[in-house]
């Protein structure tokens, strides 16, 4: 059997994805087949799609991900959906479940089925979200979650944030007031409104002044779009301060637990899920579009 499935053919512009007819996955003992309804373009996939490193990194990038392409060439870090079928050996997960997940650089989510392992990063979803809202909450959420945990981020810490109305920055606002922290949001005079919506106690307008020239001292900096560099953001911090980007080599790692926290802080009233557009998988190149123009507000989502 065929399923629709987004290609990224080559590294390239958005119009190298194309919409394709490829095998539907069949699951393996240990595997639930999921039908897929929504996913999102987010800058993982669209930083593999366009292979947007420079340097070495180039030479290290094309030995992770394929030398003239993807060699998961379906994108798509994050889904929601529906088990569909599961393998003979799986216990936690029944047909009919509703359910979330991640799929780190395994990819593939940008389709209409996945197959994934029961004991891969994939849980219940929060049970009074859409399928869009329950992808929407995933890429961020668990960005924030991972760097400002490992930033020790605590009652009273003054954190920093930096491009705070993206997808990684809206759900750091928010995990960062989870922890009790002190919020200072730097965005731009349109993204304003949303931050302090999310709870950002302060606001820098980087469009209307210069963030680094702040005569504040933080416990942590986070640059959640990786456009900065610890020696830029060094005398904005505290001793012992600590500086924390999406940008470096330091990848996200996924946890289980992760998804569980999102899930409960959805269901409790304590987060929110910002979606910016919606697009049909079958206008998922122009989705890339608007994602590679840096102006999206939270996340787009894809409808499967």
């Amino acid at each position: 059997m065929k399923m629709k499935a987004a290609i990224c053919t080559k590294y390239g512009s958005p119009e190298v994805v194309k919409i394709m007819e490829v095998a539907k996955p069949v699951p393996k003992d240990n595997e639930v087949l999921i039908k897929i309804m929504a996913s999102a373009v987010n800058s993982a996939d669209v930083r593999t799609r366009s292979l947007a490193v420079t340097g070495f990194l180039r030479i290290v990038m094309r030995f992770v991900l394929g030398f003239n392409r993807p060699r998961n060439s379906i994108l798509g870090t994050v889904f929601s959906g529906v088990v569909e079928q599961t393998g003979k050996n799986v216990k936690a997960f029944s047909t009919g479940d509703e359910i979330f997940g991640l799929t780190g650089f395994k990819f593939g989510a940008h389709a209409e089925y996945i197959a994934m392992p029961e004991k891969s990063n994939i849980v219940k979803k929060p049970r009074n979200a859409t399928f869009e809202e329950a992808a929407a909450i995933l890429f961020g959420g668990q960005t924030a979650i991972y760097f400002l945990k490992k930033a020790k981020t605590r009652e009273g810490s003054k954190v920093l944030i930096y491009g705070a109305t993206g997808s990684v920055g809206t759900a750091a606002i928010q995990i960062a007031k989870y922890y009790g922290a002190h919020v200072t949001a730097v965005c731009s005079e349109a993204g304003q409104t949303l931050a302090k919506d999310l709870g950002a106690d302060s606001i820098i307008l980087y469009d209307k002044e210069d963030y680094t020239k702040s005569s504040e001292k933080y416990d942590i900096v986070f640059d959640a779009v990786g456009k900065t560099t610890k020696k830029q953001c060094a005398h904005l911090l505290n001793n012992n301060g600590h500086y924390a980007t999406v940008g470096g080599m330091d990848v996200a790692a996924e946890r289980i637990e992760q998804l569980e926290l999102l899930r409960t802080l959805f269901e409790n009233g304590k987060y929110k899920a910002v979606i910016d557009r919606t697009y049909s998988i079958d206008n998922i190149v122009e989705a890339h579009r608007y994602v590679n123009t840096g102006r999206k507000k939270g996340n787009v989502v894809i409808k499967i």
